[in-house]
Formats: structure tokens, C-alpha cells, sequence
């Protein structure tokens, strides 16, 4: 590959930071802190400040499928994202201003503080969807790696630092995120990379959405049953999370070398790193009844939350190819994927309560454990299996091949960014009224863009525009 051409060169800084820093947030609120319960009578429910969180963030994802483009514009407008971040700084404050309980008064502090975060997540997630659409997939697939690879790394140098009140560095990386989504060189409103420059989805296209976004759901209600093993109220939520980072360190290094080496185009790449994240997760399920392992630094546990921290990387890359071969925007691909991953692990969390309540001692039971790797071998066996990955891979490349001829009279002629966006349906044969709706811009402003890029290409018409790109 030349130098200066792979997609990691073409990288991002503002978006790779920007989301290192959201994530590391995330990894700092739902797994380096502790277990928190809630008696409700005799029973206790176990993680209770994630699970209410979880239920926030699928309602507001699902929310976000339901309102209007208009309500949408206004909802990740630049004053608005800083408001997320500071929900989410006033969120995980709650519980240290509050201190502990069990009453009325405790439990609506409870449900403020899971609103909070659970929201406010939600959405500068899905504005990170819609930020990671201003590029082709190509490029911002190894974003995402690159961002995990960073937020790992960050959580465990802090993690080491010997001084009191370190999680204060963590509380300021929902600002760092907002600021660099509120830096993006891009119009308010304006689709960044349109859905409609494609022709629609195919029937397999289609299906192989649906069976990822089944597979999502299994993965997270495995991931809430483990998130409930091993852990009383009042430990650690997972006390070895430090030995989880470093490994999701490793595989976010290990699949941008398969991204260097193998390419994305074919999604080589991709299918490698999802196998890689089940064996890893499987192999923790396997280490987690071991009695070497069982007292070890290295805990069947902390492989287990590497092995799915890894698949979260893998699954936020394929949102991103389900918004390119559906024909959906990529806030929307997001708000689908991520409210089947939370809704699956919100599932997980209140099943495994449920059996911990029917338990004498309210110790959670082995077979929860065993009941979390059956459901990750189903949905890779039978679900979302490595032949499905094969037939997303073409349809990957023809998507693709498309993105680079777009990029490449961009490039070639130095179109300027409105002209970039209606690049895509001019080649894809569009009028003059259906772009003007799509992009929210009148039908004379269309034609104008339509001139420009004629002049700047050097042709007289669409179709020897389209010759040429071809």
C-alpha cells in the first residue's frame, strides 16, 4: 500500500479523540466503579444504576427513530451537545451527593441519575453516528478501532495513577467529546453523506440487517448476564476491568494491523476481528469455573468483558456498513444497532436479577454463566454466521466501489462540500426536486451546484459526468 493511502491515514484526529473520549466515559461509568443495589422487600437488585441507565438510553434511542428530521436538527445542534455533556458530568455525580438508601426519596435520586446518563449517552452516541458519516466506511471503521484503542489505554493509565478523586480526568471527557463534535466543518441540518445516494436496499441487504441486529440483541443480553456474575453489591462491578482494558487494548491494535494488511473493501478484515472477539469472549466463559483462574490477576471474567468490549467495536463498525448498503442515515443505523445492543444487555441484567431472587442466598448461579455463552455460540453459529459476513462483503465492495468514485471526482476536482454532497445523486441519475428535498435546499440552489461541477470536471452533461466517474 503507498504511503499516505491507507484508510488510517485518512483518519480523522477530531473524531478519533472525540470518541475515545465518549467511550472511555462509558468504560469509566458502567465497569470501573461498583455494584449498586436496591432492596425492593426481601430481594435485591443487583446493578440497578446500570440497568436504569440502559432503559433510558434504548428509550431515547427509540425516540430518536420517531421524531422528525426537523426535531433531529434541533436535537444535535452545537449548544445542545454541550448539554449532553453536562447531564452526563451531573448524572455520575448523583450518587456521591446522595450517599445510599432505600426509600422513596432514594429511589426518585436513583431514577434522576439514570436519566441523566442514560439519555444524554444516547444521544451524543448518535450524534457520533452522524459525525462518522461525514466519511466513507473505510476510513471511519478504523476510527472506531482507533478510538477504543485510546479510551483503553486511557482508563488504564488512570487506573494506575496514585491519586485520590482520579475519576474527576474521567468527568471531563464528556466535554472533550462534545467540543470535538461541535468542531465538525459541517453545516447544521445539511445530510453530510446522504442515504438516497444509493438505490435502496436489496432484499439480502435487508436480511442481513436483520440478522446482525438479532445477533446485537443476544450479545447484550449475554454481556447482562455476566454483568450481574461474580459481584455482590458494594464490590467492584468488575474488579480485574483493568486486565479487560489491556486486553481490548490489544485486539483494537491487532484488527487495525488486519486493517493495514487485509483491507476493508472486502471485508476481510471485519470477519477476522468478529471471530476473534467470540473466541475470546468463549474462552473467558471456559476460564470463569477454573480454580487457577479463579483467584488470578487474569479472571475468566475479565476475558469474558474484553472478548465483548471487542465485539462492541466490531458491531459499531457494522452500524456503519448497515447505514451504507440500506440505505439509511448513519444516526439512525445507530440508534437501530445500539438500541438492540443495550435493549439485549437491559434483558440480561433483569433475567439474571430475576434468577438471583429465587436463589436462598441470592448468590448468582453457574448456569447463569453457561446460559451467556449459549447465547453468544447461537447467535455465531445460527444466526449471524461467517457465510452471512461473506455476503455482506459483496455487498460491501459494490457500495464501495461506489464511495470511491464519488471520492475520487472530489478529490480529482476540488469540489467544495455542498458540491460533494450533491455528487451522489447526480451519479445515481437524481432530479433537480428530489435532491432539493433530500438535502433541505431549493431546486435553483441544486442546479447551480449541478453547473459548478460540470465546469470543474470539464463535462457538459450528467451522463458524461457519470462516464467519467466510471
Amino acid at each position: 500500500m503507498e504511503q499516505g493511502t491507507s484508510p488510517i491515514d485518512k483518519s480523522s484526529p477530531r473524531r478519533v479523540v472525540g470518541f475515545a473520549c465518549n467511550q472511555g466515559f462509558v468504560f469509566f461509568l458502567f465497569y470501573m466503579g461498583y455494584n449498586r443495589a436496591y432492596d425492593f422487600g426481601p430481594a435485591s437488585f443487583e446493578r440497578v444504576e446500570l440497568v436504569g441507565a440502559l432503559f433510558f438510553m434504548v428509550a431515547a434511542f427509540v425516540g430518536l427513530r420517531l421524531v422528525s428530521e426537523d426535531a433531529k436538527r434541533g436535537m444535535f445542534a452545537r449548544p445542545m451537545l454541550l448539554l449532553y455533556a453536562l447531564m452526563l458530568a451531573v448524572g455520575s455525580l448523583v450518587p456521591y451527593s446522595t450517599g445510599a438508601g432505600t426509600g422513596g426519596g432514594a429511589l426518585v435520586w436513583l431514577l434522576a441519575e439514570c436519566f441523566l446518563v442514560g439519555s444524554s449517552s444516547a444521544l451524543l452516541l448518535a450524534a457520533w453516528g452522524r459525525s462518522f458519516g461525514e466519511a466513507p466506511t473505510k476510513v471511519s471503521v478504523p476510527e472506531v478501532f482507533l478510538a477504543s484503542l485510546f479510551a483503553a489505554l486511557f482508563g488504564l493509565a488512570v487506573s494506575f495513577v496514585p491519586l485520590s478523586h482520579t475519576d474527576l480526568a474521567f468527568r471531563v471527557l464528556p466535554f472533550v467529546s462534545a467540543a470535538t463534535l461541535m468542531a465538525a466543518p459541517r453545516r447544521d441540518g445539511a445530510p453530510v453523506k446522504p442515504a438516497a445516494a444509493s438505490d435502496g436496499p436489496t432484499q439480502e441487504a435487508a436480511l442481513l440487517s436483520a440478522k446482525i441486529i438479532a445477533g446485537t440483541a443476544l450479545f447484550g443480553m449475554a454481556a447482562g448476564f455476566m454483568e450481574t456474575f461474580n459481584t455482590d453489591p458494594g464490590m467492584a462491578a468488575m474488579p480485574a476491568y483493568r486486565i479487560a482494558l489491556l486486553l481490548l487494548a490489544a485486539f483494537a491494535v491487532g484488527t487495525l494491523s488486519l486493517l493495514l494488511s487485509d483491507g476493508f473493501g472486502k471485508g476481510a478484515s471485519l470477519n477476522k476481528s468478529y471471530r476473534l472477539a467470540i473466541f475470546v469472549m468463549m474462552l473467558g466463559f471456559l476460564l470463569v469455573p477454573a480454580p487457577f483462574f479463579a483467584d488470578s490477576v487474569v479472571s475468566g471474567e475479565a476475558i469474558v468483558l474484553a472478548g465483548y468490549l471487542g465485539l462492541s467495536a466490531v458491531l459499531i463498525s457494522l452500524f456503519l456498513v448497515l447505514a451504507s448498503i440500506t440505505d439509511t442515515s448513519t444516526t439512525a443505523s445507530f440508534s437501530r444497532g445500539f438500541a438492540a445492543l443495550f435493549g439485549g444487555e437491559f434483558i440480561g441484567i433483569f433475567l439474571a436479577n430475576i434468577i438471583n431472587s429465587t436463589q436462598p442466598d441470592q448468590v448468582t448461579p453457574y448456569f447463569v454463566m453457561v446460559l451467556a455463552g449459549a447465547l453468544v455460540l447461537l447467535s455465531y453459529l445460527f444466526l449471524f454466521t461467517e457465510r452471512d459476513f461473506g455476503n455482506l462483503s459483496e455487498i460491501v465492495t459494490s457500495t464501495d466501489s461506489f464511495e470511491d468514485r464519488c471520492s475520487s471526482l472530489i478529490e480529482q476536482y476540488g469540489l467544495s462540500a455542498r458540491e460533494a454532497e450533491v455528487l451522489p445523486f447526480i451519479l445515481k441519475g437524481r432530479t433537480s426536486e428530489r435532491i432539493s428535498q433530500e438535502l433541505f435546499i431549493s431546486k435553483s440552489t441544486v442546479e447551480t451546484h449541478f453547473r459548478r461541477i460540470y465546469t470543474k470536471a470539464g463535462v457538459h452533461s450528467r451522463q458524461e459526468l457519470i462516464d467519467l466517474s466510471e
